[in-house]
C-alpha cells in the first residue's frame, strides 16, 4: 500500500449510509455481460454526497488543517484559502474549450499554494498529499455496505467491471483501499475505467460515457449489455442511457441520491431498475443464487 492509500485509511472512519425510503425495482434484465459504475454515493459512501469538487463541499477549518499537516502555515485564514481555490478551479473551467470540463486537483492546488506563498516557500510541498488530506476533510467516504461481497461475486460470475466517475487522482486508490486490498483484489478492469481528471472532462456530459463504451467494444460488450450503476438521474442516469447503456440507479443513502426531478438534462429518462444495495445488482444479473 502506497503512502497516499495510508493516508487516506488514516483520515477515515466508519460512515453508514442514509436511509432514502425509496423502493428497489429489481427486474432481472436479459443479456447483460457487464457493470459498469460510478464511485461517490454508489461504491463509496460520501460525507458530502459527491466528490468534494462536484458536491460544492469546502470547510475553512480542513483548507488550513490541511496545509498545517503538510508543514505549511496558511498563509491567510481559512476562507481565504478556500476562496482561492475556488477561484482558481473556475479559472481554469473558463479556459477549458468543454462544456463540462474537470481540473487536475494538483494543478489547482499548486495555483493556488503559488499565490498564498509567493517564492519558494511552497515548493517543496507535497501536493498529492495536501489534496488528500483536504478531500478527506472535506468528504469523508467508506465503503457501501456489500460493496466487497458485490464485486467478489461478479467477479467469480466472470462479469467485466468498469467504472466511470467524476474523480480525481485519489479517487482509486481510496476505493481500493477502503475496499480492503489493492486493485487487483477489487476485480475492476483498469482498462474499463473512465475517470474524469485524466481527460479533464466530467459528467454529466457524454464524453466519458462514450469512453468506456469504445472501451468495452474492445472487448466485445456492447453497451446495450452493460449495466450502468449511479446516483444521479441527472450526472449519471441519462448521459448513460443516452450512450446505450442500461441503467439502475442506486437509491441507498440519501446524501447522495440525486433525483433531480425537472431537471431538463434528465427529461423524461428513466432507469431500468433501481436498487437499495448493491448485492441487488445480482438480483437484476440473475445472479443472486449463485
Amino acid at each position: 500500500m502506497n503512502g497516499i492509500a495510508a493516508r487516506i485509511l488514516e483520515l477515515s472512519s466508519p460512515l453508514a449510509p442514509q436511509p432514502t425510503g425509496v423502493e428497489p425495482v429489481l427486474p432481472q434484465i436479459d443479456g447483460l455481460r457487464a457493470v459498469v459504475f460510478d464511485v461517490y454515493g454508489t461504491l463509496l459512501v460520501s460525507g458530502s454526497g459527491d466528490i468534494s469538487l462536484t458536491s460544492g463541499a469546502a470547510h475553512s477549518d480542513a483548507a488550513t488543517d490541511a496545509l498545517v499537516a503538510c508543514g505549511l502555515p496558511p498563509g491567510a485564514d481559512g476562507e481565504e484559502v478556500v476562496s482561492r481555490l475556488k477561484a482558481t478551479i473556475q479559472a481554469d473551467h473558463q479556459r477549458s474549450a468543454s462544456a463540462y470540463p474537470e481540473v487536475e486537483i494538483r494543478d489547482i492546488w499548486r495555483t493556488t499554494l503559488a499565490e498564498l506563498h509567493p517564492g519558494q516557500a511552497a515548493a517543496n510541498v507535497d501536493v498529492d498529499r495536501l489534496a488528500v488530506e483536504y478531500e478527506c476533510r472535506v468528504n469523508p467516504v467508506w465503503p457501501m455496505p456489500g460493496l466487497r461481497e458485490t464485486l467478489s461475486a461478479l467477479a467469480a460470475a466472470g462479469v467485466p467491471m468498469g467504472i466511470v466517475s467524476n474523480a480525481q487522482f485519489f479517487t482509486p486508490p481510496a476505493l481500493a483501499a477502503l475496499a480492503g486490498g489493492d486493485w487487483d483484489a477489487l476485480g475492476i478492469d483498469p482498462r474499463l475505467c473512465v475517470w474524469s481528471f485524466e481527460h479533464r472532462e466530467a459528467k454529466p456530459g457524454r464524453f466519458l460515457y462514450d469512453q468506456a463504451v469504445a472501451r468495452l467494444a474492445e472487448r466485445g460488450v456492447s453497451a446495450a449489455e452493460t449495466l450502468y450503476v449511479g446516483n444521479d438521474m441527472r450526472n449519471d442516469i441519462a448521459p448513460a442511457a443516452a450512450a446505450g447503456f442500461r441503467t439502475a440507479l442506486f437509491a441507498g443513502d440519501a446524501r447522495s441520491l440525486r433525483l433531480r426531478e425537472g431537471d431538463p438534462l434528465v427529461g423524461d429518462t428513466r432507469p431500468d431498475a433501481v436498487v437499495t444495495e448493491l448485492r441487488q445488482i445480482l438480483t437484476i444479473l440473475s445472479l443472486a443464487d449463485r
